[in-house]
């Protein structure tokens, strides 16, 4: 199996805001990272609550999907803002959008691997 082209991190970016968008959501860019090869970390939440950290992890079968790896807690909301505060200075090459949309697991299921 020959390893596939990867988009450029900002274009998947701009391409995640706008499907966002069109599923009548919203999306912010938290942190901008390197511009061709960052790495792309998405928080989702629906009406500003309940968020949960996606990233990609490789797969079995070589693909790359976005795996649930951290949730907000509500009694500390603020651990997640340190969470993502702590992995942007780890790398600065980190995207992290953040997209509030309804029924965020179909959304993240859109997403490509």
């Amino acid at each position: 199996m020959s390893e596939s082209v990867r988009l450029p991190a900002h274009l998947e970016v701009s391409s995640l805001i706008r499907l966002a968008e069109s599923h009548g959501g919203m999306a912010t860019v938290l942190y901008k990272g390197e511009r061709d090869a960052g790495t792309l970390l998405v928080v989702t939440m629906y009406r500003g609550e309940n968020a949960k950290l996606y990233e990609r992890m490789p797969q079995l079968d070589g693909t790359r999907a976005f795996v649930l790896t951290k949730e907000q807690d509500s009694e500390n909301p603020m651990e997640f803002t340190g969470y993502l505060d702590r992995r942007a200075s780890q790398d600065p090459d980190i995207w992290v959008v953040e997209v509030d949309v309804a029924d965020a697991e179909r959304f993240i299921a859109l997403l490509p691997c």
